[in-house]
């Protein structure tokens, strides 16, 4: 029988000082993701007992549905991961000309301000959910979507390059609900975008 697969919360400890998202936003925040950490766990831990135990059924609606819930907790887990992963104190306004980022943005765009207004534009359009600049592995491409809850919307096969979080609970200790554009201000005040250049394949 295989060992339960268990996730760790990761060390986001450095993710304080930022230029217009407190302290106590990032602690709530984290606070957060830690409980999708902990779901995921015991999702997958319920699923494999069913599985071992000869009970794993598309006809049994627990099953389906805790199934489908792993999606949800998840997703919900890796994105925050990479979300706070982008994020620095002290960050650039801007990726570096002639990075490689830059010039996948550039190459996918025209250039990085049409990217720019147009990641803006997704980013706050109402409704819960994430803002993320993908890259299609096949062209190299990139391009910008809006995904529903944590799971909905994401396109196949494709890799996150770039992760903001547009739920209310990223942002509402800071700005109001319908403040969203000052929190999206504040969150490319403080992008890592070295961590981001990394993802570009």
């Amino acid at each position: 029988m295989a060992d339960v697969k268990r996730y760790t919360p990761r060390d986001y400890s450095k993710v304080r000082g930022l230029n217009g998202i407190s302290d106590k936003q990032v602690e709530e925040h984290l606070k957060l993701y830690e409980g999708y950490v902990k779901r995921t766990n015991a999702l997958t831990e319920k699923l494999q007992g069913m599985c071992n135990d000869g009970k794993a059924s598309g006809a049994d609606p627990v099953f389906a549905e805790l199934t489908r819930r792993l999606g949800f907790e998840y997703s919900g887990m890796v994105n925050h991961e990479y979300y706070f992963e982008n994020l620095a104190p002290g960050a650039q306004a801007e990726p570096p000309a002639g990075g490689k980022l830059r010039k996948a943005l550039e190459a996918s765009f025209g250039k990085y301000e049409t990217w720019l207004a147009d990641f803006r534009a997704i980013a706050t359009m109402p409704g819960v959910g994430w803002a993320m600049t993908f890259q299609d592995p096949s062209t190299g491409w990139l391009s910008n979507h809006w995904i529903n809850l944590h799971q909905d919307n994401v396109p196949v096969g494709f890799k996150p390059v770039l992760v903001m979080d547009g739920w209310e609970h990223a942002f509402m200790r800071d700005y109001l609900a319908t403040e969203r554009a000052k929190y999206v201000d504040a969150f490319f005040k403080n992008l890592n975008w070295q961590a981001i250049e990394k993802r570009i394949a």
